[in-house]
């Protein structure tokens, strides 16, 4: 009786080299056969079933470890500490460059006090006019008498136009804006009362800047015509006199008192100041000097105000964009006079000046103020120069005392005021070099070359006073470019 093979055994002959019989031997059924094992694509990748082991750590590795990374933190730590150290001595070294330049600037600062005080210079500028008083009412014209207005009252066109006379100003307003007045006025050749006065007033009052303007220009265009040859003469039935513009100034503010003297601190007051119509007074004042040949609008007097009103704005800063419009008006006026009026005139202009305006910045500016564009403008520049030379010197009655007097200073004194040094070397340039007829006086013009010398070698160049450098190198200047040129 034969016995069944168990399922899970296999028999496998396999070959014994010493032996050629085969053998049967019993192999587990999850054994790779013998044709797997020899076929590369069956062979089953191992199972490592071998589990590492961890690597054992003694007490001397974790130590050896410790002391390494304590090692690595104090290294860190003294690194940080050369950086900080690194850090406060630059700050160290700043703060012994600046406590140095302090010494310095304090030895140098003590210097300067040995030599004396340094002054406080202020700078040039006058309030010319304060607050302003309340403009007369602007009337409207009495179109009733006006025969411009009447004609067009009476004209067919009127019924389109619907013009009454109680529009009369608003009538008239249109025609001044858009420049028809004057031509009107051109092609009548005549300007009526009702139309001059109301022109005149809203040229000098009217708040309006397009009215104001167009009035300026209006009397400027019918002035101006009178010197046109190609153009008919225009007659004007009323002019305003020179009380009416003064009044006008009044209304502004003007201080026709004023005093440059006045504390510098009035320069930032809260004065308003002028009005914009301003500008139009200047622009007419300008053209009635222009037209002097044909009638004489302002009496001497009047003009030799005018002119001290004329200086008197250039001080005032509120003034520095007309400063062109004020150098126009200067000019006309100065030649408004007549050639025996002027001499006398000039000299009460310039002594009017010397007597209101301070011995400071300011009467070198109204010095600079007078251009050098004509003879007469350069007269003018040299008598105002002289006579608030002698109101600067006690007792001194002609230029050569004045300039004996500049001579005999003692530079190297350290009570010399080296800003006052400065104000009459201005003034004496301006006196002697603007004046041609001082050109034929040898004595005045060597005093003034021996002062000029004096100036530029006896100030010494290491001088740090106020204002010494000022007046040494004017003085070179002039010595070399305006005395020997």
């Amino acid at each position: 009786m034969t016995l069944p093979l168990p399922s899970t055994i296999v028999f496998v002959c396999k070959p014994i080299v010493s032996n050629t019989n085969f053998e049967l031997s019993v192999m587990d059924t999850n054994d790779p056969l013998d044709f797997e094992v020899e076929d590369d694509l069956l062979k089953c990748p191992p199972i490592n079933n071998i589990i590492k082991r961890k690597k054992i750590i003694g007490l001397d590795d974790l130590l050896k470890d410790h002391y390494i990374e304590q090692g690595k933190l104090l290294e860190k730590r003294k690194k940080q500490k050369k950086k900080a150290k690194k850090i406060e001595s630059s700050y160290d070294d700043e703060d012994s460059k600046e406590a140095r330049l302090t010494r310095i600037v304090e030895k140098c600062h003590n210097q300067l006090t040995a030599f004396g005080e340094e002054q406080e210079i202020s700078p040039w500028g006058v309030k010319v006019f304060g607050d302003k008083k309340a403009f007369p009412s602007l009337e409207s014209p009495d179109v009733g008498s006006c025969n411009l207005f009447q004609s067009f009252l009476n004209n067919c066109l009127n019924s389109v136009v619907e013009l009454t006379a109680d529009k009369g100003d608003i009538f008239l307003e249109g025609l001044l804006v858009n420049g028809w007045l004057s031509k009107l006025a051109f092609l009548c050749g005549h300007v009526e009362k009702p139309v001059a006065v109301w022109a005149f007033k809203t040229m000098l009052y009217s708040s309006k800047e397009e009215l104001h303007n167009s009035s300026s220009e209006f009397w400027c265009a019918i002035l101006s015509s009178e010197k046109e040859v190609d153009q008919a003469l225009v007659k004007i039935d009323w002019f305003p006199e020179y009380m009416d513009l003064r009044r006008a100034l009044d209304s502004y503010g003007f201080l026709f008192k004023f005093s440059s003297s006045a504390e510098p601190n009035n320069l930032d007051s809260d004065i308003e100041g002028p009005p914009q119509n301003i500008r139009a007074w200047i622009r007419f004042v300008s053209a009635c000097c222009l037209i002097r040949s044909k009638k004489a609008i302002f009496s001497t007097v009047e003009a030799e105000e005018i002119v001290e009103i004329i200086i008197c704005l250039f001080l005032d800063r509120q003034f520095q964009g007309l400063l062109v419009l004020l150098n126009d008006c200067m000019e006309v006026i100065v030649n408004y006079f007549t050639d025996q009026e002027w001499c006398s005139s000039c000299e009460n202009v310039a002594k009017f000046i010397a007597c209101r305006v301070s011995k400071d910045l300011n009467c070198i500016r109204t010095i600079e103020c007078i251009s050098e564009a004509s003879s007469r403008c350069k007269q003018l520049r040299s008598a105002v120069a002289y006579q608030t030379l002698l109101s600067c010197f006690d007792g001194v009655y002609s230029g050569e005392e004045i300039l004996r007097s500049l001579t005999e200073i003692n530079f190297k004194d350290n009570s010399c005021d080296f800003y006052r040094m400065y104000i009459n070397l201005v003034l004496t340039e301006n006196w002697v070099l603007s004046n041609s007829l001082i050109e034929d006086n040898p004595v005045i013009y060597e005093m003034f070359s021996l002062y000029l010398r004096h100036c530029s070698t006896l100030i010494s160049a290491t001088n740090l006073r106020s204002y010494a450098s000022k007046v040494r190198h004017r003085a070179s200047y002039l010595l070399h470019f305006s005395i020997y040129k």
